[in-house]
């Protein structure tokens, strides 16, 4: 995993019309840090921000996390089956929306996401996390976006 950048701007809440999420974001420091540490979001439905990462305008990569769920909908479990390379969202923050357009979209073994290069530093770049839909309990599904310049 990086080590942790300045921030830029907090992330307060997450529309990504394509898949239906339109909720808060919450921050979320996690417990373990650094290589090798496990991440995992608390049993909510919410968005969470890994706080000890970047933000909508700083020099490292935004981490935005949460859960899908088996048998009850969750603006995450869309994450698996609708998202598309090409789509936009939109994080707005304290000082204002940032507007992101989807690169990839990816799998991931849980077991091996804490050495994936979705680590690595990259400025204006966001990750989305989730579990997959179709193995909640062995992969996760990653979203990586890139921060569209202002007009």
């Amino acid at each position: 995993m990086s080590t942790p950048a300045p921030h830029g701007s907090l992330p307060l809440h997450i529309t990504y019309p394509a898949i239906g999420m339109d909720q808060d974001v919450l921050p979320l420091t996690p417990q373990d840090q650094g290589p090798g540490a496990t991440i995992v979001p608390p049993m909510t439905a919410e968005a969470y921000w890994l706080t000890p990462y970047g933000s909508p305008g700083s020099t490292d990569t935004t981490y935005i996390i949460g859960h899908s769920w088996e048998g009850r909908d969750s603006a995450f479990n869309h994450l698996s089956s609708q998202a598309k390379p090409g789509n936009q969202f939109t994080v707005t923050t304290a000082t204002g929306p940032a507007t992101y357009t989807v690169k990839t979209i990816a799998t991931e073994d849980k077991n091996t996401l804490k050495d994936s290069p979705i680590w690595d530093r990259v400025p204006n770049r966001l990750v989305l996390v989730s579990c997959y839909t179709a193995d909640l309990r062995g992969t996760n599904i990653v979203i990586t976006a890139d921060l569209e310049p202002v007009p």
